[in-house]
C-alpha cells in the first residue's frame, strides 16, 4: 500500500512538472528579464548585511535568470556556482564572469574546480535555488533529481544559515504539494511580485 501511494505521489509530481514547464516556457524573454531584475532587488533587499557565500545557479530551461544578482551583489558577498558531486550531493565553487565553466553530466555549465576544493553546502551563508513549482509553506517542486534535498538535508534538523531561498516566476507558485520525507523546506521565495516568508505563521 505504502509503495502504490509513493507511486501515485511519484505520478502526481510527474505531471505537475509538465504544467508548470508548459507555463514557464509560454513567458516572453522580456517579461522574464524584467522578472530577473525585480527578484534581484528583492533579493539584495533580504540578504543578511553580514556577507559571505552565495550559492546560486547556471539558469538553464527557462529558469529565472540570476545575472542581475550576481551583478549587484555588494562586495562582502562571494558568488558561487554549484558543482554536481557523488551521492547526489552539490559542493559550491566561487566564480566570477570570465572564469572557465565546464558541462557536468547534465550539460549544464559549472566551475571547473575540483569538487574536493569546493565548499561544503554547511560553508554558504545563504543558497538561492532554482524552483519549478512551490507552495507558501515552503515546499519545492525541483526537477526531480534530488540533488538539493539530499545536499541541504541536515537544514531539516537546524536553523539557518544557509538560508534558503528559491527564485520563481510568480506564475510557478502552486497552492498545494504532499510533502516527502526528503523535502527540504525553502525559507523563504522570491518571485517578481513579492518576497514570501515561507517561516511566518501565516504560512506556516
Amino acid at each position: 500500500m505504502a509503495e502504490d501511494t509513493l507511486f501515485d505521489g511519484n505520478r502526481m509530481r510527474a505531471s505537475l512538472r509538465q504544467a508548470l514547464k508548459t507555463t514557464r516556457s509560454g513567458l516572453g524573454a522580456s517579461e522574464k528579464m524584467a522578472a530577473a531584475e525585480a527578484v534581484a532587488h528583492r533579493l539584495l533587499a533580504q540578504l543578511p548585511e553580514s556577507g559571505g557565500y552565495l550559492g546560486g545557479y547556471w539558469a538553464c530551461n527557462g529558469e529565472l535568470p540570476l545575472h542581475r544578482l550576481q551583478m549587484q551583489l555588494p562586495e562582502n558577498w562571494i558568488w558561487c556556482l554549484p558543482v554536481v558531486c557523488p551521492g547526489r550531493q552539490l559542493r559550491f565553487a566561487p566564480w566570477r564572469a570570465g572564469d572557465i565553466l565546464g558541462s557536468n553530466r547534465y550539460g549544464i555549465p559549472e566551475p571547473m574546480t575540483d569538487s574536493e576544493a569546493c565548499l561544503l553546502p554547511e560553508a554558504m551563508q545563504a543558497v538561492v535555488l532554482p524552483v519549478l513549482g512551490f507552495t507558501r509553506q515552503g515546499l519545492r517542486l525541483g526537477m526531480g533529481g534530488g540533488y538539493y534535498d539530499a545536499s541541504f538535508a541536515f537544514r531539516k534538523s537546524q536553523d539557518a544559515p544557509p538560508l534558503l531561498i528559491g527564485a520563481a516566476f510568480a506564475c510557478q507558485e502552486i497552492e498545494m504539494l504532499e510533502a516527502q520525507s526528503w523535502d527540504v523546506a525553502l525559507d523563504a521565495v522570491a518571485t517578481e511580485s513579492e518576497w514570501i516568508d515561507c517561516r511566518t505563521k501565516e504560512n506556516r
